[in-house]
């Protein structure tokens, strides 16, 4: 054939229904009309037309995705470009502004750094002040606790100084009426007066008395001055080198007297006096540390020692003598 056209012939069959009595055959096929289809048919090579259309459609359906894949792919694309554009490309005017923030926050950074060096620098001089104040606190507090301590000793000395004093002044000021006449102006003695009582020694301007007391009536300390005070006087209380001798000469040796006690004792540290005055010359008592509940006696034959204020001794009176 010259072209690959090929025209086919449409058959029409048609089959006529046959009275009984007429059919020879039930099965029997009458072929009356055959038309021929002037118009070729265009038929896909192997396809029926049906087939042909539904594949044309998917092929559309196809062509539309795949359009819309290319849209979001280069929308895509877009979008990363814009995304990940390079430093290079930056907006300069954005670059200028982004370094214009850097600056700022670097000055701002730099200044909190100022300011925290300046505030930890002010807090340790504050924690410096406050440390040396509390040290002065301390201090200062400690030193009044001594002082309150100083003066309260102070005020047990003078208040015994007062009370030496008082009862110096009601010895001095009682009336002569009222002395016992044979204690100063004897009846042995033609009663010539003394500025001493019977059985006191005299020396300078106090009068003494010795008490050398048998090892039961011996007294502690305390319990000597009490003595001393029922007779108007107190413990010897030595003011120079005379009177030191003269109550050590007084002082004898016994066997049953190992000391004599004196107006002196340990208090706050210090060797002090009855009257309050301190121990000037620490060689009286071979310096021997003055430990509080510690009491001096004087005896013959050595210097004056430290003894526990609760031992056991004689004792030495003294009172101003009166002027006659």
């Amino acid at each position: 054939m010259a072209e690959d056209e090929v025209n086919y012939a449409s058959i029409v069959i048609k089959t006529k229904k046959q009275p009984q009595s007429e059919a020879k055959n039930e099965n029997e096929t009458v072929y009356n009309e055959v038309k021929v289809n002037k118009e070729p048919a265009q038929v896909s090579a192997g396809l029926p037309s049906d087939n042909k259309a539904e594949r044309c459609r998917w092929y559309q359906k196809l062509a539309c995705g795949f359009g819309i894949l290319c849209v979001i792919l280069v929308l895509a694309i877009i979008g990363v470009c814009v995304h990940f554009v390079p430093p290079h490309k930056i907006d300069e005017q954005e670059l200028k502004q982004l370094k214009a923030n850097q600056t700022l926050l670097l000055d701002e950074i730099y200044n909190l750094t100022d300011l925290n060096n300046k505030l930890s620098s002010d807090f340790n001089i504050q924690v410096h002040n406050m440390t040396q104040e509390k040290e002065n606190l301390t201090r200062e507090l400690d030193e009044g606790k001594n002082k309150i301590q100083e003066l309260q000793t102070e005020k047990k000395i003078l208040t015994e100084q007062i009370e030496t004093m008082e009862k110096t002044w009601n010895e001095q000021n009682v009336s002569r009426a009222q002395w016992s006449v044979d204690e100063y102006c004897p009846k042995e003695n033609k009663r010539k007066c003394s500025s001493c009582q019977k059985d006191w020694t005299p020396s300078q301007s106090s009068c003494y008395a010795f008490n050398n007391a048998e090892p039961r009536d011996q007294k502690t300390w305390k319990e000597a001055r009490e003595d001393c005070r029922v007779k108007s006087s107190d413990l010897t209380v030595v003011g120079d080198e005379e009177e030191k001798k003269f109550i050590k000469d007084n002082s004898w040796v016994n066997n049953n007297i190992k000391g004599y006690w004196i107006g002196l004792r340990a208090e706050g540290g210090k060797w002090k006096w009855i009257d309050g005055s301190d121990l000037t010359n620490q060689t009286w008592i071979h310096q021997q540390p003055a430990v509080d509940g510690q009491c001096v006696t004087s005896l013959q034959n050595r210097e004056w020692e430290s003894e526990s204020c609760d031992e056991r001794n004689a004792w030495h009176c003294e009172k101003k003598a009166l002027s006659v």
